[in-house]
């Protein structure tokens, strides 16, 4: 088991910037894909971004070119630093670790962002 613990949400104004942090308990080196999620109220839970153990990563679309994530193996933390800020991106963000096959995976507690003038 792994346990996640995001940090980083807060108010911005849209064009800002913010950087999220994804600590894990144990060494992320062992788990196949770790990402970033989001939801926003009455909306589904999707994929933001994710990077691979090899350090593959994808993006949805919609952040493409805007959001980059990253990690650094030596804190065992993921980072998803988000530029160019729009109202659309409001939503509660959350870190997954998926170790592969059918697990479901871990799930971080969340990291409100608000991204209004």
């Amino acid at each position: 088991q792994v346990q996640l613990v995001e940090s980083g949400g807060g108010l911005v104004q849209p064009g800002g910037s913010l950087r999220l942090s994804c600590a894990a308990s144990g060494s992320i080196l062992s788990i196949y894909r770790m990402g970033w999620y989001r939801q926003a109220p009455g909306k589904q839970r999707e994929l933001v971004a994710a990077i691979r153990s090899g350090g593959t990563t994808n993006y949805a679309a919609s952040v493409k070119g805007r959001f980059t994530i990253s990690r650094d193996n030596a804190k065992n933390t993921v980072y998803l630093q988000m530029n160019s800020l729009k109202p659309e991106d409001t939503a509660v963000y959350y870190c997954n670790a998926f170790p592969g096959g059918s697990s479901g995976g871990y799930w971080g507690q969340g990291t409100q962002v608000t991204v209004s003038s």
